[in-house]
């Protein structure tokens, strides 16, 4: 934020909000770059070979483990159908995505 700041002529006692100065540069936000790679990590696991291996930390299922208490912590395949549902796309539209250079 510090080299886009100076980018635009602005010091932090300017008190110009990030968001302002983003949109001048022209830098998506960071949750628009989460979500993509997301996506683009979804991409990845739906055309793999089903025999191959996936990292463990992915796509980890605990069926019969008691929970702690407070809200269960959001698994990666939740957040992904979250963003396919807030983006309005499909799951072959989010695979496929990639190859003809439909980015997010």
């Amino acid at each position: 934020m510090r080299i886009l700041r100076w980018m635009c002529g602005h010091m932090r006692k300017d008190r110009v909000q990030n968001d302002d100065i983003r949109d001048r540069v022209g830098v998506a936000p960071i949750e628009e770059k989460l979500v993509h790679h997301r996506l683009r990590w979804f991409g990845h696991i739906r055309r793999r070979p089903p025999e191959l291996p996936v990292h463990r930390g992915r796509l980890k299922c605990a069926d019969n483990v008691k929970g702690g208490r407070g809200i269960p912590n959001l698994t990666w395949e939740e957040s992904v159908k979250r963003d396919i549902k807030d983006w309005n796309i499909t799951k072959e539209l989010a695979t496929a995505a990639r190859s003809f250079g439909f980015h997010l």
